[in-house]
């Protein structure tokens, strides 16, 4: 890994997970967020979030290996230096990622959001989104934990990104 350089990345956007290694030459699996998985792999800069710091680093090589992705860091020469990234998060700067199609999201984008049912009362805040495989849900806090299913013109009426609000149709008891 390289020292941080002059941009610090606090506005990173969290696309994977270093979860386990690979072989003995310092490659690492990686859970990516991205979709398709080995999207993570189209930035040569990664910033690694590793006990609350950010760090750059530099992606050498990666690629799809059966359901995950498997990537070889600059600097990262043994299973030894490898294991010792186990568990960092991986961002990249927000300003590197492509702006979202209409009606797409990043999931960092919601996270914060106040959720409103459609009669006007407040459901809560979204703490995060995850994944399911039917589709993204939204989990959100307030008086109790929620989970609400994204599903655009059904569940979900609208997302306000300018005024931090997402306008939802579900019943919840």
């Amino acid at each position: 890994m390289t020292d941080a350089i002059a941009k610090p990345a606090t506005d990173a956007i969290v696309l994977g997970q270093i979860t386990g290694l690979f072989g003995v030459k310092g490659w690492v699996k990686v859970f990516s967020y991205t979709d398709p998985r080995e999207a993570i792999l189209n930035y040569s800069q990664w910033w690694l979030k590793c006990d609350g710091d950010w760090q750059a680093t530099e992606l050498k090589e990666g690629k799809r290996h059966g359901k995950s992705v498997i990537a070889y860091l600059q600097g990262i020469n043994d299973r030894d230096e490898a294991s010792k990234l186990l568990g960092c998060n991986i961002g990249i700067p927000r300003e590197d990622l492509p702006e979202p199609d209409q009606g797409s999201y990043y999931w960092s984008d919601l996270e914060g959001m106040k959720v409103m049912h459609r009669d006007g009362s407040e459901i809560g805040t979204v703490a995060y989104v995850m994944e399911t495989g039917a589709n993204d849900v939204l989990v959100t806090v307030g008086d109790k934990e929620r989970l609400i299913p994204f599903i655009a013109d059904k569940v979900i009426l609208d997302v306000d990104l300018a005024d931090g609000v997402i306008k939802v149709d579900w019943e919840w008891e």
